[in-house]
């Protein structure tokens, strides 16, 4: 079995940071995150019903696709590796004034790819900053305590960059067709990684929270599902695969993904919000794999409910879930939510479910549209209610953090 990865456990000592908030990545960058979600919703169904129209070199479509991957997820993925690989390594990755400058990047690069303050080029470059400055922060400490076993973080992200260049090379004019492979190349890389850190710490998360032994994960399958996965990523990545191959491919990581989830022990969460909200996001995984299989051999509306049960369903779910379950842990709080995050988990599991059935339903498609963008965003607004002073507040019991 893998080791699993340890979320908090840094020794006892005083922050050298000397705000909270930039006393520990999660922090701004999960804050950031809520706000961004919050903001970029509402937005998106302004462009969506010609209220307001996106960046003048963007259309709204790849607009939308690119900061809900490269801005939002990124963020959400930033707070969790600059937090865990500290963790990892028993070494700092960056705190204090570099981490403040690691999120005025990521801001710079928001506000590039939103407004009309830059030129096409400029915006690509200032977006495309970001990226690299992660890994570099995050390369240090893990070359430093040679933790080979989380190397593969560096190559999502190297990754992810090389995802975003394609989009930004065809939108500049020098690849046309390559902005939705490299969209299409991100989802796969988040779902990836997701897989990855879904498999080494869920199983171990409901098990410690229900005392139940018989929950436990089953490495060969986690293998394959990952391997199955990464194989997809790199044919969507480097071919133009024929619709047979997606379709065996998404179909084997989908049962795949859901065959390994069935000692995971997910009926027993069903009273443990911080638990059944990331079962839900799981799930989402194989429903969306299956559902891109179907797209790939039927056309239709198929491959649009895949994309949202990839994104409005597993990333919506899966980060909520993380980010609310990784700041109590690492503020020193009890494991548990109240009412008002427990609304927030019921308010994106609804949101993913109508965006994803949306498409069946045309007749009333821009209504669920918007009915699932305003409970997407709500639920990242209750998300920052809550959490708010958790994230600018000092550790409870005196930890570094």
């Amino acid at each position: 079995m893998p080791r699993p990865l340890p979320l908090h456990g840094l020794p006892l000592v005083k922050s050298p940071a000397r705000w909270p908030l930039f006393a520990k990545g999660f922090r701004p960058f999960f804050l950031l995150a809520s706000l961004f979600a919050t903001m970029m919703l509402p937005l998106w169904l302004l462009v969506l019903t010609g209220t307001i129209v996106p960046v003048r070199h963007l259309d709204a479509v790849n607009w939308h696709a690119h900061e809900m991957l490269f801005g939002f997820s990124v963020a959400v993925i930033a707070g969790f590796l600059l937090t865990a690989v500290g963790n990892w390594t028993q070494r700092e990755t960056a705190i204090g004034m570099p981490l403040f400058l690691l999120c005025a990047l990521w801001g710079i690069g928001r506000i590039a790819m939103s407004t009309t303050l830059f030129r096409p080029s400029v915006s690509a470059v200032l977006d495309l900053a970001f990226l690299p400055a992660l890994m570099v922060v995050l390369a240090r400490p893990l070359l430093l305590a040679k933790n080979r076993r989380n190397f593969v973080m560096l190559a999502v992200l190297g990754a992810l960059f090389a995802a975003t260049l394609m989009f930004h090379l065809d939108v500049l004019g020098y690849a046309p067709g390559w902005a939705r492979r490299g969209v299409l190349v991100a989802v796969d890389i988040v779902v990836l990684l997701m897989l990855v850190i879904a498999g080494r710490v869920l199983p171990m998360f409901t098990r410690n929270a229900t005392r139940r032994e018989a929950i436990r994960s089953i490495p060969t399958l986690d293998a394959l599902a990952i391997g199955m996965m990464a194989l997809l990523t790199a044919v969507d990545a480097f071919s133009t695969p024929a619709p047979v191959v997606v379709a065996v491919l998404a179909a084997s990581s989908g049962v795949l993904a859901a065959a390994r989830a069935v000692r995971w022990g997910a009926v027993h969460s069903l009273r443990m919000p911080l638990l059944w909200v990331l079962h839900v996001g799981h799930a989402w995984i194989p429903i969306g794999l299956l559902l891109r299989a179907g797209g790939s051999m039927a056309g239709g509306v198929f491959s649009l409910m895949a994309t949202h049960a990839l994104t409005a369903g597993a990333i919506g779910a899966l980060t909520l879930g993380m980010m609310a379950r990784v700041a109590l842990g690492h503020t020193g709080r009890a494991l548990t939510v109240g009412r008002t995050v427990t609304v927030a988990f019921a308010l994106m599991t609804i949101a993913a479910c109508v965006r994803v059935m949306a498409p069946l339903l045309q007749s009333h498609y821009v209504g669920l549209l918007v009915m699932a963008g305003v409970s997407w965003a709500a639920a990242f607004v209750l998300y920052a209610i809550a959490y708010a002073k958790i994230l600018l507040s000092p550790r409870v019991d005196g930890r570094a953090g």
